[in-house]
């Protein structure tokens, strides 16, 4: 997958040591990534990109409708599971009054993309985007039931900040970009305050566990 896609999708549930790990990474490719441009310039010190496509090109994945629709729907399941999990894992009354509104909010926003697809006829088409996740979302499913109740519930909340800020991301710099039809560009970006009001609150929430 390439580097956008990485940075905006695959960080969507998250939680902070592995986005933390993910920066790492990131940063050792983008040390080699200048090596090697230093490595190919022609006699004037010009940096030579030999037959390659510009770069927005090649590191900006290109979806269709279906396949927005597709992101749409796996990111809003996504985050309805991980609210399942923390109902289940958690006590903390913060917490779950938090998992509560991801899950009321985020089915709704669901069952208004499904209600969309089929008023338009449109059958969200899996893809890259949408497998890679839900890959990453069931490494983190595993993750969250791994943590004891001592520290189920930071786990939590870093993994919804990370996943609201990708989101967010996501929404902004690809998804409505890329959008032709415009009902299905006008339901993202109505959704994307919702999505900024949950990063404030699951920030707020953050911050309790911060000590």
């Amino acid at each position: 997958m390439k580097k956008i896609t990485t940075l905006l999708l695959a960080g969507m549930l998250i939680i902070a040591s592995s986005c933390n790990d993910t920066a790492k990474t990131n940063d050792k490719d983008s040390v080699e990534n200048a090596n090697e441009a230093n490595d190919t310039k022609d006699a004037s010190g010009t940096a030579v990109n030999e037959g390659a496509a510009p770069e927005s090109a090649q590191e900006t994945p290109q979806l269709s409708d279906p396949e927005i629709a597709s992101v749409a729907v796996v990111a809003n399941q996504i985050d309805i599971n991980a609210s399942k999990i923390a109902k289940e894992k958690s006590k903390n009354a913060e917490i779950l009054k938090f998992a509560q509104l991801m899950s009321d909010d985020h089915s709704a926003v669901m069952a208004q993309a499904v209600a969309l697809a089929k008023k338009l006829n449109v059958t969200p088409k899996d893809n890259a985007v949408s497998q890679k996740l839900m890959a990453d979302a069931e490494k983190t499913k595993q993750t969250l039931l791994s943590k004891s109740s001592e520290t189920f519930d930071k786990a939590y909340i870093d993994s919804e900040v990370a996943y609201h800020e990708a989101v967010i991301a996501a929404l902004t710099g690809l998804l409505i970009p890329q959008s032709q039809n415009a009902e299905l560009k006008k339901l993202l970006q109505d959704v994307t305050p919702a999505f900024k009001a949950h990063l404030a609150h699951a920030q707020m929430v953050q911050k309790m566990f911060a000590k």
